[in-house]
């Protein structure tokens, strides 16, 4: 159909939509394992009120809104309903992101839009557009696999080397644990670039990308130029680096470091690294760049099951240095894998629990589309084509046929080892309280301290305190025994050194206590389930700056949660 010429003069309008929800619940379009939350679905699941409990944006979408000159709307966790509105204003293009259990989920969008905008342009993007043949699968006239601003600003035709823009955003929302919400704003989001040269056969991020790492901050001076930007922007300096190996880049780290210690602003990172790359950087270097969360893939214990990255590493000793020194680890392992059976799997689960680490994630193989290891389980017919998508997670069916673990065994061995971390080593809370104490333990133990050093140090106390008043609720929802008597043994050491709670932080912990039990009796007569509100945020084109108009509705009536306020879901960019 042609357009008028007032049509071609207006700015292009743009819907970029994550799936619509609900998440987590067994219906038409997904399963309950499927949750929407990273660490309670992978990581801290089994352990009860003491679970880590937040919510991540569909990041990528408000990566392609602020760098392509559009109106842009992105749409993050709507209900089916108000895709349903949303399409109804008629957009130009409409993109799809989603991941491989949520194919059902994309289908069943792309058909609405075929039916309620039939004029829009229909495009598919996230990991689950790496599926073969869904072009085929899914009623849609493009599909991005790989880095998408480069293809979008093209498809629009935008210059695709235009200087990337990076939007300012909150790393999660409404982060809470034992029903407590996290104290501040939260943590901001960085991301110098896409994708891993280490291309691990399991690995869906680094084929995605093909193998291949695309920086978009390719200096140290542009990586801390951009966090000084938002820093401002948002008043707090503390980044999560979503890049999958940010210290591969050992250059780039470095010059990181020294642009903070000659601005003597001194930002702190929670990042992923490989092992490889944490031992080259040195964990000294890592506490004064200000790293105080690393999450690496240890995988398994023995040469069968792991990969190049950790050759010749010791992992026990490298979590324990680095918990010695305040940083948190969270390490990453796999199970079912190829050469694990029923006598040996427990080898490297006890492996893994034994690290003393202070969050493990616990993942079933999972050979996902354009991955190595899919294309070699379909070259030997090895994958499971009874397997619907929506079971594709790695949280309870095995996609492949694996002879030791048929039926549901594999979910009970990962369900076995998720609870068997908890009670060994006891709720990763009260972990990280004792991770950061031993942090600042070690820094005031030196006999001299630079500045940079300094800053570290205080930066440890500070969360020391605040960290610790959540140790009276650790001692209360204990797991065990053993808990109980490690929260009560570290809250008088914290004590001992830094002296008695004053009145407000008495009061701060009685409300912590108030809202722990609130929290219980929801979860007794509501269940635990959290479902993510809507986040509208409009971007409009050729603008200096980019204000993202921002609002959230609450996505199920029977959800018993407060509206956040508009403020909190703003997020601002700037061109550069």
């Amino acid at each position: 159909m042609s357009k008028t010429t007032s049509q071609e003069n207006r700015p292009q309008r743009l819907l970029l939509s994550s799936v619509f929800g609900p998440f987590g619940v067994d219906d038409a379009y997904g399963r309950k394992e499927n949750i929407m939350e990273l660490f309670h679905n992978q990581v801290t699941k089994a352990q009860e009120m003491g679970s880590w409990r937040f919510q991540h944006r569909s990041f990528g979408l408000y990566f392609l809104a602020v760098n392509i000159n559009a109106d842009v709307t992105v749409l993050d966790f709507p209900t089916r309903k108000r895709f349903m509105r949303e399409l109804k204003k008629g957009y130009d293009v409409v993109g799809i992101s989603f991941i491989t259990p949520n194919f059902v989920k994309a289908k069943e969008m792309a058909r609405l839009t075929r039916q309620i905008s039939p004029e829009s342009t229909i495009v598919l993007g996230g990991h689950g557009a790496a599926i073969d043949g869904v072009e085929h699968l899914i009623d849609c006239d493009h599909v991005v696999k790989g880095e998408g601003i480069r293809w979008l600003r093209s498809f629009l035709g935008q210059d695709p080397d235009v200087p990337f823009v990076h939007p300012t955003l909150s790393i999660a929302e409404r982060q809470a644990i034992f029903g407590v919400p996290f104290p501040g704003p939260g943590a901001n989001l960085l991301v110098p670039g896409v994708g891993c040269v280490n291309g691990c056969k399991f690995c869906c991020t680094s084929h995605f990308f093909g193998r291949r790492y695309t920086a978009y901050l390719s200096t140290g001076k542009q990586v801390f130029d951009t966090a000084q930007r938002i820093a401002d922007e948002r008043g707090i300096d503390e980044f999560f680096i979503m890049d999958e190996n940010f210290l591969k880049d050992h250059q780039r780290a470095q010059d990181l470091l020294a642009e903070m210690e000659r601005h003597q602003r001194y930002f702190t990172f929670q990042l992923f690294s490989s092992a490889e790359a944490v031992t080259a950087f040195g964990v000294g270097n890592l506490v004064r760049l200000g790293v105080n969360f690393v999450w690496i893939g240890f995988e398994a214990s023995g040469r069968k099951g792991n990969f190049e990255k950790n050759k010749g590493i010791d992992a026990k000793r490298l979590t324990k240095e680095l918990r010695d020194r305040g940083i948190i680890v969270l390490a990453s392992g796999i199970l079912c894998q190829e050469h694990h059976t029923q006598e040996n799997i427990q080898t490297d689960i006890d492996f893994l629990v034994g690290l003393e680490a202070d969050l493990v994630q616990f993942m079933l193989l999972t050979p996902l589309p354009v991955t190595a290891l899919y294309q070699d389980h379909r070259r030997r017919g090895l994958l499971r084509q009874d397997l619907p998508f929506e079971e594709w997670h790695g949280q309870k069916y095995l996609t492949f046929r694996h002879p030791e673990f048929p039926g549901d065994s594999a979910e009970k061995w990962i369900m076995a080892a998720f609870r068997k971390d908890y009670e060994v080593n006891s709720s990763s809370m009260y972990r990280v309280v004792e991770t950061v104490f031993r942090g600042y333990r070690h820094l005031a133990a030196l006999p001299r301290r630079d500045a940079c050093l300094e800053v570290r140090m205080q930066q440890f106390r500070r969360r020391t305190l605040q960290y610790a008043g959540i140790l009276p609720l650790v001692t209360r929802y204990a797991v065990n025994e053993i808990e109980r008597a490690r929260a009560m043994a570290l809250d008088r050491e914290i004590v001992k050194l830094f002296g008695e709670p004053s009145m407000k932080e008495r009061l701060r912990r009685f409300i912590m206590l108030a809202l722990a039990m609130r929290w219980k009796l929801r979860c007794r007569f509501f269940g635990d389930g959290i479902q993510p509100s809507t986040i509208v945020t409009k971007f409009k084109s050729d603008a200096k700056n980019i204000a993202a108009v921002s609002s959230t509705i609450v996505p199920s009536p029977s959800v018993k949660e407060p509206l956040e306020t508009a403020s909190r879901k703003a997020a601002v960019a700037s061109h550069g």
